[in-house]
């Protein structure tokens, strides 16, 4: 049931809930009340029972619609309450979750998905249960309540009803449609909304290529496949509905005519069919909300186990954490390390061993496994076989505080968020004071950064702020690093994003980063790595090299070959 799967996020509010399915059948009492009184007062002015007090009769009726509008929004507001939080506490689960992923999973997610599956299927919830509550509350007491009046009224009269509500429910099941259905279509909408977060993000690639939708295919078939699912969906449920609108509207008058028909009291009869007229409409109506409640139980459904789906993904490859919080030295050993992406490994039964505040290289073609091997040392992905030393414990034995505290990262793509230049690099180390986040900020070459703003290290990044060029957000990133003081340093391609007039600043910076750490640079430019302590040539997640530039270049092997193609590449020109 829906409602064991939501509480667990709402237990604060589950009084909501309660308090909502009572007001609810507070509401369908009044209502039944009020057409209680109607039948009476049909009574009184076709037959002429009663005392005549018509007016009397009418404010009473009035007053029972009334108090059940009144509890029946009493009802959805607290559905409401407990609707918001739930919504609230989800998004709030969503976050640390995402703050706790597994790097993998970022991998495999595009951030479109996880974007439109948190917020979308966390306000699906909010609508389905803010809803669903008094919906389903009402679609069910008001039926029965109203089968146990038109007892009390004529027993013929409840026959008719029973048949009309069970025929009623077998219709409405053939106008929700077949689940698989439903699932497929809920599945083409979120790929369609996945690709159209995508396809705006990428809008400036498409005017500069001047391409139109049909240029993004998997997109534009997924808008095409939802909306050919949309219309089937549509037709399949069709001839049920107009059946359904003609039972309800047409076919009962028949049934009243021939069960009627002939009485000795034609007054009597007239007050019970024109009482079976009005009373029909609220029993069309509760059908009308068993289909809403149908809809809302499988959106529901479907957007928990999404979101819960989600949550699982997130930690299915993390790697487990240990107690140990201390990183006594920054040397590293692989020992028959095997990991695979998906079922295809691309590192096997690799074993090396790198030193303590030695530098090192790590170069090789595209997808050779070198910011693989990278990201294991981060402890970013879980082993399939093998264990990775730090300092001579197992990484798995280390907590997420200490991996966080003595690696640090400068990867490509630096990112930075939209808060002061100060804030940004203090993310490195929220204990460090204000001296030292300006001098890491110094050693990172940013001096000439902070100096171009009146606000200096102050100023704001982004849209309400400053835009920097790729070399100093880079070089604000290193600061970053700097200021952690980590024992172990790992740079992907860092010095990728210098503009020319960064980059003889990135350089330093880089520099001043190395210093007394154990370093592992990821380079495709083979000039900035000659004078590191030791190169290693990966080739299909093993290491077929290893040495330094100038032992390396004697043997005339791997590496030479890649310097070879990179001096090459440097010395063409367009003639």
């Amino acid at each position: 049931m829906i409602y064991k799967k939501l509480k667990k996020y709402v237990p604060e509010k589950l009084v909501c809930a309660y308090g909502g399915i009572f007001m609810a059948f507070v509401s369908a009492c009044f209502v039944i009340l009020s057409y209680y009184h109607i039948y009476h007062f049909l009574g009184e002015i076709i037959i002429g029972t009663g005392n005549g007090d018509f007016v009397n009769s009418a404010l009473i009726i009035v007053l029972y619609l009334m108090i059940g509008v009144v509890t029946y929004f009493a009802s959805v507001t607290l559905t409401h309450i407990l609707a918001f939080r739930l919504e609230t506490n989800l998004k709030k689960e969503g976050i640390k979750r995402i703050m706790n992923a597994s790097f993998s999973f970022f991998d495999k997610n595009e951030s479109g998905r996880i974007r439109k599956i948190i917020d979308d299927n966390t306000a699906m919830t909010h609508t389905s249960v803010a809803h669903l509550i008094p919906d389903l509350s009402t679609a069910v007491f008001v039926p029965l309540l109203g089968i146990a009046l038109s007892f009390y009224i004529d027993y013929r009269l409840g026959v008719i009803f029973v048949v009309t509500i069970i025929s009623g429910l077998l219709m409405t099941m053939k106008m929700m449609g077949e689940k698989n259905f439903m699932e497929q279509y809920m599945k083409a909408a979120e790929k369609m909304n996945a690709g159209a977060v995508e396809y705006v993000r990428g809008i400036p690639v498409l005017k500069i290529f001047k391409a139109n939708i049909e240029g993004l295919k998997e997109f534009y078939q997924s808008v095409t496949d939802y909306s050919k699912l949309a219309l089937e969906y549509s037709m399949s449920c069709r001839r049920w509905y107009v059946i359904f609108q003609v039972f309800f509207n047409v076919i009962y008058l028949a049934v009243m005519f021939f069960q009627y028909a002939g009485t000795d009291n034609p007054r009597e009869f007239l007050v019970k069919f024109m009482f079976y007229a009005v009373f029909n409409g609220i029993i069309l109506i509760s059908f009308m909300k068993i289909m809403y409640v149908g809809m809302y139980m499988f959106q529901a459904n479907e957007s928990i186990s999404k979101i819960e789906t989600l949550f699982d993904e997130m930690t299915a490859e993390k790697l487990c954490e240990g107690n140990v919080d201390e990183m006594e030295a920054g040397n590293i050993e692989f020992r028959n390390v095997t990991f695979a992406y998906e079922d295809t490994d691309v590192i096997k039964e690799l074993s090396f061993r790198l030193e303590a505040g030695k530098h090192y290289a790590l170069v090789g073609a595209s997808g050779s496994g070198k910011s693989t091997i990278a990201k294991l040392i981060s402890g970013f992905y879980r082993l399939k076989e093998g264990q990775i030393y730090i300092g001579g414990n197992p990484l798995e034995h280390y907590s997420g505080k200490a991996l966080a505290k003595n690696i640090a990262n400068v990867f490509q793509d630096a990112k930075l968020f939209k808060t002061s230049i100060f804030d940004n690099v203090k993310i490195g180390n929220p204990d460090a004071d204000r001296e030292q986040v300006l001098e890491a900020l110094h050693l990172a070459q940013c001096d000439d950064i902070i100096e171009k703003f009146k606000e200096r290290e102050n100023t704001l990044i982004g849209a309400e702020g400053v835009h920097l060029s790729g070399g100093e957000v880079q070089r604000i990133t290193i600061a970053r690093a700097i200021l952690k003081n980590a024992k172990i340093v790992i740079m992907d391609e860092a010095s990728a994003a210098a503009d020319p007039e960064n980059e003889y600043e990135l350089q330093q910076a880089i520099a001043n980063l190395m210093k007394g750490r154990t370093v592992i640079m990821i380079a495709h430019r083979l000039s900035s790595i000659k004078n590191v302590d030791e190169i290693l040539v990966i080739d299909e997640g093993e290491i077929v090299e290893r040495g330094a530039h100038n032992e390396l270049m004697k043997k005339g092997g791997k590496y030479m070959k890649l310097q070879q193609e990179y001096t090459s590449a440097n010395d063409w020109r367009v003639e």
